[in-house]
């Protein structure tokens, strides 16, 4: 019986041996193959690092201000009586805006004009008299100051009158109007803004370390989504001779003519300072940058001496300034390699890579809309 139960289970235990055998055999079979197996090549599109002459150009965000600029508002309350201008009307130095009502002190005027001219007469008359020794030299000053007590009054009162007489302090356009007809206005409430478009100034700033290359005379560009495309040329004109204590920047203006007056006053652009030389720059598509928390990279595209087979090497760079669709590289390439240009997101370093650019748009120097 003994024999019996040994001899079934030595069957049991071959049997096993033999199964885990086969099953040991096929795992190692699977594990082969997949070690084996080769994924298939990402398609990508590439581009070749190349050399372009670039102008050397520092940028920065602008604001447009007027030469001259204000918004007007009466020095003294009063009601309107007389507006002699139209919104958004042009207008020279001097011409009549808004006339307040100034009916109390003309009669007022007139009054004391009464008193000057009196005051004039006894005067003339002390004074012939004083020639002829007949008043005292007290009397004659007395006369004469009175009259001149009662000039200061007329003039004070035509003061009042041209203050309430608003007109344009300088030639420029007019905005909105904002006040009507008969409105009582107070001190300081606002008439109409007046801003001088030509020229105009850019206001922007550059960091301390741009400083020693920043001097008057350079040229500046400023371009602005209102208008896309167009380019305004003007002149670096002014340097503010401190820095900003905060950001430790220079505070810069540009003028520009501004003939058509496309510029207007608060206008937000982007400016960049040209400099007479070029740059030689190594310049690659934007779209092969890879933006990561800890740098920039791209895909450099190796090929297998053996084999032949395209590989995708992740390479960090230091990138420099863009123009149109493109970004110079400071460091990390060299001319004539291949970057991946488009399809860089699903790769990784050593991925197998084959190369298609027949769908891809090409990049350009002026691309049509304009990067923003």
């Amino acid at each position: 019986m003994k024999r019996k139960i040994i001899a079934a289970l030595g069957i049991v235990l071959g049997i096993f041996v033999v199964l885990a055998g086969v099953k040991t055999w096929q795992i190692r079979t699977l594990i082969a193959a997949a070690q084996a197996m080769v994924p298939p090549p990402e398609t990508v599109s590439t581009a070749v690092v190349h050399e372009e002459k670039w102008p050397d150009t520092l940028t920065a965000v602008g604001s447009i201000s007027a030469k001259q600029g204000v918004t007007l508002s009466p020095e003294i309350a009063g009601t309107v009586s007389e507006i002699a201008f139209e919104s958004g009307a042009v207008v020279d130095k001097g011409d009549l805006l808004v006339r307040l009502n100034t009916s109390l002190e003309e009669a007022q005027l007139r009054a004391i004009e009464a008193q000057v001219e009196l005051a004039r007469v006894n005067t003339d008359r002390v004074r012939q008299l004083r020639i002829n020794n007949t008043v005292s030299q007290s009397e004659l000053d007395t006369a004469e100051a009175a009259l001149k007590q009662q000039q200061g009054n007329a003039d004070a009162i035509r003061a009042t009158i041209e203050k309430k007489t608003i007109r344009a302090p300088f030639a420029g356009q007019l905005g909105i109007r904002l006040v009507n007809l008969g409105e009582l206005l107070d001190v300081g409430k606002p008439i109409v803004s007046v801003q001088a478009l030509s020229p105009v100034y850019c206001d922007f700033s550059l960091p301390q370390q741009d400083l020693a290359r920043l001097k008057t005379g350079l040229q500046v560009q400023v371009t602005s989504d209102s208008y896309p495309g167009q380019i305004f040329e003007g002149t670096l004109t002014a340097m503010n001779p401190d820095l900003d204590q905060t950001t430790r920047s220079v505070q810069l203006q540009a003028t520009f003519e501004n003939a058509e007056k496309r510029l207007q006053p608060g206008m937000f652009v982007r400016a960049e300072v040209v400099f007479p030389e070029e740059q030689t720059v190594l310049a690659v598509p934007s779209t092969a940058i890879l933006s990561e928390p800890f740098g920039d990279s791209v895909y450099v595209i190796e090929t297998n001496a053996t084999n032949s087979t395209l590989t995708a090497r992740q390479q960090f760079v230091h990138t420099g300034r863009t123009r149109g669709d493109f970004i110079s590289v400071g460091s990390g390439l060299t001319a004539g390699e291949r970057v991946v240009s488009a399809g860089l997101f699903k790769l990784h370093n050593g991925t197998r890579v084959q190369e298609n650019n027949t769908d891809t748009p090409k990049p350009s120097m002026s691309p049509n809309p304009p990067n923003s």
